[in-house]
């Protein structure tokens, strides 16, 4: 397993990270428990999750997710051995979250009432890294759109949010906080506010990023290089599209599309010719496609982890083994071939 530094503090991350969506939904609690097993033996030491999970999000299995995690630590006694990171919804319609039935916002209350809900489903004292699900600010659909609309609507203060978040710091809950879904305004603009008033420092960005989606290199990227902001690069597969199970309309049986047809994001003509071209690829170069797709994002010099997610221990397995494959120049070179001919079809 390789390690890499998470942003700037002294932490350092399995560059493969456990992504936990859909335990409570897809997976059992004791699949669950098998698989965080199984990570820790292959030394993962980077677990995500989310208040909103499991996934997709729904008022009878809100909380699940952290759950499961939570009773696989009261039965292992191991916290120490994993880094842990989940989030904190950002503002939606949704109003299952809080107890007296508002809808999510930033503000201090719902902080406050997430992180201690959080800890508690968890059975922790803290976490490694809280972050942001999802900007409190109205932002277009997956925060770095091709195509920019300005959109309006309410929003607590990017200020506001540092301070809640340097009291969590100081009450010993949280011990660095990132950012999920974001753009490069609004993490220059944390950065910006936390470097003047001596608030704590943004460490990582959780966004979408895979052969379909590579939107983070258009300005974000830098931004990971120079400020040392790290990317926790998520969805590395473009939910199971680059797999080429669901070419020509297939549903697979238990699949995530098949089962909450929520792939739209992945779904337009000109992502279909990419898959095609990329699963053409890996065959050329005697490649798994997933592993390809894997190996890719772990090759980037701005990538700290990529987070996988599985629903099954073979698929996890064969994830996990994507790191003994190797981008080639040569290989890179046809990538990014494909890539200009079908940029960002997916952002």
């Amino acid at each position: 397993m390789e390690y890499r530094r998470l942003g700037r503090t002294d932490l350092n991350v399995s560059l493969i990270c456990l992504g936990t969506m859909t335990w409570g939904q897809q997976n059992t609690e004791a699949e669950g428990h098998a698989q965080l097993d199984y990570a820790l033996d292959q030394g993962i030491n980077f677990i995500d999750t989310a208040e909103m999970y499991s996934i997709p999000p729904r008022r009878e299995t809100q909380g699940s997710t952290e759950r499961i995690i939570g009773s696989w630590f009261k039965a292992r006694g191991n916290r120490d051995k994993v880094i842990l990171a989940s989030k904190v919804v950002g503002r939606s319609a949704n109003d299952w979250f809080r107890d007296d039935g508002s809808t999510t916002e930033l503000s201090r209350a719902q902080i406050e009432e997430a992180i201690d809900k959080s800890l508690k489903r968890l059975q922790t004292d803290y976490l490694d890294l809280y972050q942001i699900h999802f900007p409190d600010r109205p932002m277009p659909w997956g925060s770095n759109p091709t195509i920019f609309r300005v959109e309006e609507g309410p929003s607590h203060p990017i200020e506001e949010t540092l301070h809640i978040m340097g009291d969590l710091v100081k009450a010993g809950k949280i011990r660095h906080f990132g950012l999920s879904n974001e753009s490069a305004w609004g993490t220059m603009t944390f950065l910006k506010h936390g470097e003047a008033r001596r608030l704590p420092r943004v460490q990582s960005v959780q966004n979408a990023y895979n052969l379909l989606n590579r939107t983070y290199e258009v300005a974000l990227a830098e931004i990971s290089t120079r400020e040392q902001v790290s990317l926790l690069a998520y969805s590395p597969l473009a939910q199971g599209y680059l797999t080429g199970k669901y070419l020509d309309g297939a549903r697979p049986a238990g699949a995530r599309t098949t089962l909450f047809e929520r792939g739209q994001r992945y779904e337009n003509p000109v992502a279909e010719q990419a898959v095609r071209k990329y699963l053409a690829l890996a065959r050329e170069f005697d490649l798994d496609p997933a592993q390809m797709a894997i190996a890719f994002v772990n090759s980037r010099p701005f990538v700290t982890a990529n987070i996988i997610g599985a629903t099954s221990m073979d698929q996890l397995k064969a994830d996990i083994a994507a790191l003994g494959v190797k981008i080639s120049p040569e290989l890179e070179a046809r990538i990014n071939t494909i890539h200009v001919e079908h940029c960002n079809p997916c952002p």
